[in-house]
């Protein structure tokens, strides 16, 4: 067994030194140095060979939250075409390449998802979650100017830029262990600021925990302070699990039938884009405090950027329309059932580990070597590292990593020297397998 492990260890060093060989004979290749161009034979090499790194690097995407299984050939015939959705997309523009009839119809259904009338919301397709998060807090600014910023800290960094940027006073609150928001945190500094606005932006699932906010626990402390509803503003994000809790039954509803100012979620997530794209949806009378008209293009500017990407609409609209209502709750589940099983299997294994519920995301030990969590695109934070399930995720590929990154320990620890790191201050006591804890079996 011991010999099997070793040689097991080698193998897999042997074939990590051989991408990073090819990745830097590959980066000499790209040099764009040709005065007078390259041929397209040499190009289409470059191409296929760059296409063929990417494939092995989906079969082994595990930490960062990228559906790879998507299939957009049947859009092909649209790429010939520069699409460019600049203003406002229920006004259209006077640029005809536009697909701003694809991004109402997407933006409709995102809509009717977070149960708000179409008459009484406005919202457009972006270039991710962050362009997302720069325009609800800026809603939320614009409507109190002197309002303060609350948020988690284990709220995405982009909040915290846009802090910065936006040049706003911002208190960071801290979190229960599941990474959610720390409510009794929340209140005390609420009332220690109980003079000026409060701008409340919630995680709809932590970037590393998957921790959910619990948005009818804040709305129910902002009234405790005696915050009333024009007294603050709260914006959603909800990158990742935005599009995902609608579909699971005793899930947290998010919803404008609640006090909530903007949501947003990213497209390339759990839908799965070839490229980032995102979806905010806010209330249709915040918005006219943004706008400002543009004869040039002949519509309204309300968006963050000017010019946007007019093919990302379409790729939302046909992953959406494909798939339907039944296509994605079914996708849903099964992400969920996946990343129960790899928490099982870690856990089997002596691994610390922990699973939020209504969540794809597991956290456990960060693995000692570097090669290994590039090896397996691994997203990691300080003494722990994580895994996001999702529809290309498979059940073989789970097995691979338990199984590899079980002989992987067996290397790394084997001596005695080295021990697994305590995660107990990240995950909880009864799910760290340190030798002060152990692991507890009771899941």
């Amino acid at each position: 067994m011991t010999v099997t492990f070793i040689d097991d260890a080698k193998k897999l060093s042997r074939e990590e030194e051989r991408h990073e060989n090819v990745d830097e004979n590959n980066s000499d290749r790209l040099a764009i140095t040709q005065c007078i161009g390259e041929t397209d034979t040499h190009l289409d090499a470059l191409i296929t060979g760059f296409a063929h790194t990417l494939t092995n690097y989906s079969l082994r995407n595990l930490g960062y939250p990228t559906n790879q299984d998507f299939n957009y050939e049947a859009l092909a015939p649209l790429l010939q075409f520069h699409l460019n959705n600049a203003g406002d997309p229920f006004l259209g523009s006077s640029f005809s390449l536009n697909s701003m009839k694809f991004e109402v119809s997407v933006l409709d259904w995102f809509a009717k998802l977070w149960e708000i009338e179409k008459n009484e919301y406005w919202g457009y397709v972006t270039s991710g979650g962050t362009e997302g998060n720069l325009h609800g807090i800026l809603v939320g600014r614009e409507k109190l100017p002197d309002g303060i910023l609350y948020t988690s800290e284990d709220s995405h960094y982009s909040i915290f830029k846009i802090a910065r940027m936006y040049r706003m006073k911002c208190v960071k609150v801290g979190s229960l262990i599941s990474g959610e928001i720390d409510c009794a945190k929340l209140e005390a500094s609420l009332l220690a600021n109980k003079d000026k606005p409060a701008i409340i932006n919630l995680n709809i699932g932590t970037t590393l925990k998957g921790g959910i906010d619990d948005l009818d626990l804040v709305i129910k402390t902002l009234d405790k302070c005696g915050f009333t509803n024009d007294q603050f503003y709260i914006h959603c994000d909800g990158a990742l699990y935005g599009i995902m809790l609608p579909f699971m039954k005793q899930a947290l509803r998010i919803s404008f039938k609640k006090p909530i100012g903007s949501i947003t979620i990213s497209g390339h997530k759990f839908l799965g884009c070839p490229s980032p794209c995102g979806v905010l949806i806010t209330r249709l009378k915040y918005i006219n405090e943004l706008s400002r008209d543009v004869d040039i293009i002949a519509s309204r500017d309300a968006t963050i950027t000017g010019s946007r990407c007019g093919h990302a609409p379409i790729f939302l609209w046909y992953a959406l329309k494909k798939r339907g209502l039944t296509g994605l709750e079914n996708e849903v589940h099964k992400c969920i059932f996946k990343a129960r099983y790899l928490l099982n299997q870690l856990r089997g294994a002596g691994i610390g580990a922990m699973l939020n519920e209504y969540s794809n995301i597991v956290v456990f030990e960060r693995p000692l070597d570097d090669n290994f969590t590039r090896r397996w695109n691994l997203a990691s934070n300080k003494n722990v590292a994580h895994v996001v399930v999702l529809k290309h995720v498979t059940i073989e590929m789970l097995d691979t990593f338990v199984r590899e990154f079980v002989q992987k320990r067996y290397v790394w620890y084997k001596d005695g020297q080295v021990q697994p790191p305590c995660i107990a201050n990240d995950v909880g006591s009864r799910n760290c397998a340190c030798s002060i804890h152990k692991l507890s079996r009771k899941y």
